[in-house]
């Protein structure tokens, strides 16, 4: 789209005469020329004077902030605004015209489906029910169990193991909201890159990013019934145990073990060498690697203690 026909689409009260070509949608520290990036949180003020995007939405009383090369497009609700845009900027679910590429020594059971423009590396087993999106890149020695979903342009590297029912890149829960209450969908562009060694268990999902990648770094051991949200990243040789859950850009640092059914709010990092026991609630980021408890979250040996004298309370 163009400058002026985005401003026309979002009804917004302002003139752009600019035609320069709007290419899509990407956040404030990652945004080129050619796209258009938003601000919705004042944490991100800081991203605004160095932004390379062509265009920001945002509120009019943060305008003065921006680069002088960069055009504000005013909206005192620039999420929603990004939302309503987002589907212009989508990728259709299959576009791409070449032919699937084997590796050689590879099992594809019958009943699995392979899109076009997806590389397979060698040694891989495909079982049945696996699909797999288009200009997904696999690498070698990769075994996918059966029904096994893998969404458009996700990257899977070396030795990887997913077990049967796992979803790896489907959209990111997000939504932006109206002032009646109705729910706008922010489509979700991004994808995943799961790096080598990497074993995912049954019926675990992984989210594609909005921009750029949800990353699961080398070594890492994932359980099943796991949920990843978009954005996020997850360390070199991280554990999580089956019901744990990322809310979106959570970064765990490496050799973070997650117990049985904890969680984290979103936007937080978590210091490598962490251990969350079972069913911690993480509110804060961890800047101190440690075993934590509980919810609200403290050292364990806190929290035993806390456990022991309300024992003696009942």
């Amino acid at each position: 789209m163009r400058l002026n026909e985005v401003v026309q689409y979002l009804a917004l009260d302002m003139s752009v005469s600019s035609t320069v070509e709007i290419s899509g949608i990407n956040t404030l520290k990652d945004a080129v020329v050619g796209e258009i990036s938003f601000l919705s949180d004042s944490k991100y003020e800081k991203d605004l004077e160095n932004t390379q995007a062509t265009a920001v939405i945002l509120p009019s009383a943060k305008a003065y902030l921006l680069p002088k090369e960069c055009i504000a497009l005013c909206s005192d609700e620039p999420y929603l605004m990004v939302a309503h845009l987002s589907k212009f900027f989508s990728k259709p679910i299959q576009s791409s015209n070449v032919p699937p590429v084997i590796g050689e020594n590879s099992t594809i059971y019958p009943t699995a489906h392979i899109e076009n423009g997806v590389q397979l590396g060698s040694g891989c087993t495909i079982m049945s029910g696996v699909y797999i999106g288009t200009d997904v890149v696999i690498g070698d020695n990769v075994t996918l169990y059966p029904n096994v979903a893998i969404y458009r342009d996700c990257i899977i590297g070396d030795n990887v193991i997913i077990h049967a029912g796992s979803v790896i890149g489907s959209d990111g829960f997000g939504y932006a909201h109206t002032k009646i209450g109705e729910h706008i969908k922010l489509y979700q562009n991004g994808n995943v890159i799961i790096e080598e060694s990497v074993e995912l268990g049954a019926n675990t999902t992984i989210d594609c990013a909005v921009f750029g990648s949800t990353q699961i770094k080398r070594g890492s051991k994932i359980d099943n019934l796991v949920q990843i949200g978009h954005n996020c990243i997850v360390g070199e040789h991280c554990i999580l145990v089956s019901q744990s859950g990322l809310a979106g850009s959570t970064t765990l640092g490496r050799n973070v073990v997650m117990g049985g059914q904890s969680a984290t709010a979103g936007h937080l990092s978590i210091a490598p060498f962490t251990t969350l026991a079972a069913r911690s609630g993480v509110t804060k980021s961890i800047t101190k690697g440690g075993v934590y408890s509980g919810f609200p979250l403290m050292e364990h040996k806190l929290w035993l203690k806390l456990q022991a004298k309300l024992a003696k309370i009942l």
